[in-house]
């Protein structure tokens, strides 16, 4: 408590160089990390559904999650082969 209170009145904060904007809370970079945590949190969430209530064992969840990631990398490849191919 001493030191925080020294370093607001000595004003040793001025010397400290500020957050880059790349870095600050509401930047597209820290907004992106946000969703991916929560992206992360809803995916424990549905894996915690899967096998506590519907009853899939964990084994099966791994592999719905391991087909949702392949079919979706597909569609995202599709889709940028269709724009890509449109704009050139």
């Amino acid at each position: 408590k001493t030191d925080f209170i020294n370093f607001i009145s000595d004003q040793e904060w001025k010397s400290i160089e500020p957050v880059s904007s790349w870095f600050g809370p509401s930047s597209f970079l820290m907004s992106s990390m946000s969703a991916l945590f929560q992206l992360s949190m809803w995916i424990r969430h549905c894996h915690g559904y899967l096998t506590e209530n519907v009853g899939i064992p964990v084994w099966g969840s791994y592999a719905v999650f391991a087909l949702a990631t392949l079919f979706s990398g597909l569609i995202l490849g599709l889709v940028s082969e269709a724009l890509e191919t449109d704009w050139l």
